[in-house]
């Protein structure tokens, strides 16, 4: 390796301390990652360099990129500085992406997974970043035909950003219950509630649930680790489900399944960023939340994925399953009085039934997969759309 690439990286994390030291607490920006569709079969269809070119005329233009293949879209809120202004950055994006969407005749799908089209037909997008990718993962890269939802929250202080990273790490589980979308992949009922879960962070490497860092020296140390090995050629090649972001001064919480509906999207927001806000709270308050050992947050984990909100997830300081939706109840009082002081109280709801449950229903009553996904492209589609 490279004089020039070595003091690349170590000008990367340099950077991202300084930036973290003097940033800004609790700014808060959304991803979101649609299928494009054909809009009578609702396939997945390559088209993602038409609607990106027709997007550059609107004003979606700074807000919308490419992941991965050419059947799916990302849209982007941007830094927002409190949840409202985040909340309605959502319902514009969205609004501004399906009008593009309806000029090219596409349809949107919102779920974690598409029930039916195959990763075989996709093709991946062609970018230098990508391109890196492909040739890197192979078959682990071509697999991955998911959408997420993905909550960036800005933390101020290296280490207390990694301290709320470290805390965020516990309570994963519990925002992917709350999102799961995905019991439908490769036209079955895969008899999970999220089988984006098993394909993206069982497959990918430094995916899942990271270890604690401790400290920021302790999260350079593995960034040093990766580049000087030649383990990774560039940061977004750390793919965990949390992880200090070294481009903003964020802490990003990657578990979630991508969301038909807006409304339960800004809720699912609005939770991921008081669960931060929260942390970040405890750190300063001297309040423990204890790093708990990898292989008892990979039970939680593995409940979430198989049973959603529907099943039972584990209180680990007591060794005790508690209800899904109890375990969120509990924690949506835990973080209550931080979401009020940052805006994202009105937002925080647990659904009588979440999106992967609707969807199982209707299974259950005897509609076909195609059925089912019609449902959830429609209830993604904007009021008067």
């Amino acid at each position: 390796m490279g004089d020039e690439q070595k003091i690349s990286w170590q000008q990367l994390l340099a950077k991202s301390r300084e930036e973290f030291e003097s940033g800004t607490d609790f700014t808060v920006a959304v991803e979101e990652e649609f299928a494009l569709l054909d809009p009578e079969t609702h396939e997945l269809t390559d088209r993602f360099e038409e609607i990106y070119a027709a997007a550059q005329e609107t004003d979606l233009a700074p807000n919308i990129v490419g992941e991965l293949i050419a059947s799916e879209v990302e849209v982007r809120t941007g830094r927002c500085e409190n949840f409202a202004e985040a909340a309605a950055a959502m319902q514009e994006r969205r609004s501004q992406l399906h009008s593009v969407a309806r000029d090219l005749q596409l349809g949107l799908g919102g779920t974690g997974t598409h029930p039916w089209s195959r990763w075989q037909d996709q093709r991946i997008i062609d970018t230098p970043h990508y391109r890196r990718n492909d040739e890197i993962l192979r078959y682990v890269v071509w697999r991955n035909n998911t959408f997420g939802l993905h909550v960036h929250v800005g933390i101020a202080g290296a280490d207390r950003a990694i301290k709320v990273h470290d805390a965020l790490r516990t309570f994963l589980p519990e925002v992917l219950a709350l999102s799961a979308s995905s019991p439908f992949v490769e036209s079955v009922n895969s008899g999970l509630h999220s089988a984006r879960t098993e394909i993206f962070t069982r497959m990918f490497p430094r995916c899942g649930i990271p270890d604690p860092y401790g400290d920021w020296q302790g999260w350079e140390d593995y960034v040093s680790f990766l580049y000087r090995t030649g383990s990774v050629t560039e940061h977004t090649q750390i793919w965990w489900s949390v992880r200090p972001h070294l481009a903003f001064p964020t802490v990003e919480i990657r578990i979630a399944d991508g969301q038909p509906d807006l409304a339960e999207a800004q809720s699912l927001a609005a939770f991921a960023y008081s669960l931060a806000a929260r942390c970040a709270r405890a750190v300063d308050e001297g309040e423990t939340i204890p790093n708990l050992p990898h292989r008892l947050l990979e039970e939680n984990l593995w409940r979430a994925t198989r049973y959603g909100l529907s099943g039972e997830l584990l209180d680990l300081e007591r060794a005790e399953p508690v209800h899904a939706r109890r375990r969120l109840e509990d924690l949506l009082e835990w973080v209550a009085p931080v979401a009020d002081e940052i805006g994202a109280a009105p937002y925080l709801a647990i659904p009588e039934r979440n999106a992967a449950e609707r969807q199982i229903a209707r299974f259950q009553e005897g509609a076909s997969l195609q059925e089912i996904y019609a449902e959830q492209v429609q209830a993604g589609e904007p009021i008067g759309g």
